[in-house]
């Protein structure tokens, strides 16, 4: 093979840094591979721009046919599953190899854009989907191949772990750290696929497809934001010895699959708990191996453009060698693991919980409580009231039990809530221990 033609569709964060790792890593990559890799044309409505960082106008497409024709492998990094999915379904069709950041378009069409390649003789690679440059996918389609996976978590999400780790570290309420994380430039002016799990959840759910070898299938996931996290939670949650963070967990258990996306306790004890910042981590349970930790940028220009430009080497490896498509099929499976297996209600699942709720000051509080939660033989492994101050009429009660049916904790909630002395609305958070 003598040259290895890239085209590029969009040129923003994700696009420039593409255009930048080759650049810089030209003679590192060349002498890892023999492949020369060189873009042929690039496609993106801010002309000058790419203009101005390639000094090259001869790379310009003025439509995507254009990029098709020029390329061996077509990159989308566009985002969104509007023209992004138009697009590339077009370079799957014209036989084109495709390679994509894009993680909504994964998690949404994913599977009819697998089955399309496999009719079209090509192959779809999408590391920099999940976690940035973080290689989670090569990780469990390769490197734990010989294992079967239990259950994969991980902190997905870098906006929402920034402003979780200004709540802890700082006292910040969820406002102000989100603006502040704007201001950085962490969080987009509308940051709600970020803060309401949906960014997350788009990524535990292809997360869960090369886990286990299921379709992809984004409705399944269950999602709770971080928007009505207060500061005394993260605050209480650090004297019971937790830290909260978004977590995106898929599990299988015998032939049950949970995928949920929501703020979780932590102790802090666990590397996971101790992950601050825009970073991300995942932690993956595999039957043979154990717990491994996967550490790294979740998003940004040259991390992610790395992982990119690592699936379109990898691609052009797998060609050099004789093979018509990438080796490895697409969810890691060659044949599909989803024979019999049911996906689990949120309301089915078993997990630890941390319940505040607000009282005043009444006698008799604490014994009801502990009456609702023995009538469901649940145990409670802490309970805390918080002393009233002088100036107070009401106080608050934080309820910890290691292990719980969500239905039976949804009855109790309700049936604190109805109690004469409550003030508000029960404040409900999962625990999860992320160990054996």
């Amino acid at each position: 093979m003598s040259d290895f033609k890239i085209g590029i569709l969009g040129f923003g964060t994700v696009g420039s840094g593409v255009f930048n790792v080759l650049k810089e890593n030209n003679s590192e990559i060349h002498a890892k591979t023999g492949i020369n890799f060189k873009i042929t044309s690039i496609l993106d409505l801010d002309q000058e721009k790419v203009t101005a960082i390639t000094n090259d106008p001869s790379l310009l497409a003025s439509n995507v046919d254009e990029v098709i024709k020029k390329s061996d492998v077509v990159v989308e990094l566009i985002g969104g599953t509007g023209i992004a999915y138009e697009f590339a379904k077009k370079a799957i069709e014209s036989g084109k190899y495709l390679v994509t950041a894009n993680k909504a378009l994964i998690a949404l069409h994913g599977s009819e854009l697998f089955e399309l390649a496999k009719q079209n003789n090509t192959s779809i690679l999408f590391e920099a989907s999940v976690a940035g440059g973080i290689p989670i996918i090569k990780a469990l389609r390769e490197g734990l191949v010989s294992n079967k996976i239990e259950w994969v978590a991980g902190i997905l999400n870098g906006t929402t772990n920034y402003i979780l780790s200004e709540m802890k570290n700082n006292g910040l309420s969820f406002e102000t750290a989100l603006s502040q994380a704007q201001q950085l430039g962490y969080a987009e002016a509308d940051p709600t696929f970020d803060i309401e799990g949906i960014d997350a959840a788009h990524k535990i759910t292809i997360i869960a497809s090369i886990a286990f070898g299921i379709p992809l299938d984004f409705k399944k996931v269950h999602i709770e934001g971080i928007t009505n996290l207060q500061l005394k939670d993260v605050t209480y949650a650090e004297e019971l010895g937790f830290r909260i963070k978004l977590i995106g967990l898929a599990k299988k258990t015998n032939n049950e699959i949970e995928i949920r996306v929501h703020p979780t306790l932590i102790p802090e004890s666990r590397l996971v708990a101790n992950v601050d910042g825009p970073m991300n981590a995942v932690l993956v349970m595999a039957n043979m191996l154990g717990p491994t930790l996967y550490y790294g940028a979740g998003a940004g220009s040259d991390p992610t453009a790395s992982a990119v430009v690592t699936d379109v080497v990898d691609l052009a490896r797998s060609i050099n060698h004789g093979s018509k498509t990438f080796h490895i099929p697409s969810n890691g499976f060659e044949t599909s693991n989803s024979k019999g297996v049911s996906f689990k209600a949120i309301e089915n699942i078993s997990t630890g919980y941390y319940l505040r709720a607000n009282f005043l000051d009444s006698a008799g509080v604490l014994a009801k409580i502990t009456n609702l939660f023995a009538e469901k033989n649940i145990s409670i492994d802490a309970m805390h009231q918080k002393m009233l101050k002088k100036d107070q009429k009401e106080n608050d009660v934080i309820i910890v039990v290691n292990n719980a049916l969500e239905k039976d904790i949804n009855e109790i909630v309700d049936k604190i809530q109805l109690m004469e002395s409550n003030i508000g609305s029960v404040v409900k958070l999962r625990l999860e221990e992320m160990a054996k």
